[in-house]
């Protein structure tokens, strides 16, 4: 959730060009500089069930977007939020689009490409 303002700005975009967009339940408030803690974040997870509501969004999607920036000195990170998401995703045979390439993060790059992601390098323009 720490690109919370760039996942409101990317529906906003995908809006703009015809899509419509879901993005995480938490999101917007903390684009709107609302950062929990660790602690808080895990609890608003147990409480609010936002990980299975956001498998219910996956599942009634055409497709889901991967906005991978740089975080924890790693270049195009994908948490593991993400990841799980991805691999949801592509199980339900919905295409995966990946802002940015992928990140060299060993312990997944292997599972990232058998995933088979449609990398968009940086322009949303490019979701077909």
């Amino acid at each position: 959730m720490k690109f919370s303002k760039e996942m409101v700005e990317a529906g906003a975009q995908l809006k703009s060009l015809g899509y419509e967009a879901v993005i995480p339940l938490n999101a917007e408030r903390n684009a709107n500089d609302y950062i929990s803690s660790d602690e808080e974040s895990a609890q608003r997870k147990i409480t609010n069930n936002s990980i299975y509501g956001h498998y219910v969004e996956i599942t009634n999607a055409d497709a889901v977007l991967v906005l991978n920036y740089d975080k924890n000195d790693i270049k195009n990170y994908i948490g593991a939020n993400t990841f799980l998401e991805m691999g949801y995703a592509h199980v339900l045979n919905k295409p995966v689009y990946v802002l940015n390439p992928l990140p060299e993060q060993a312990y997944i790059k292997d599972e990232l490409k058998a995933f088979s992601p449609i990398i968009i390098n940086g322009n949303l323009s490019n979701i077909k």
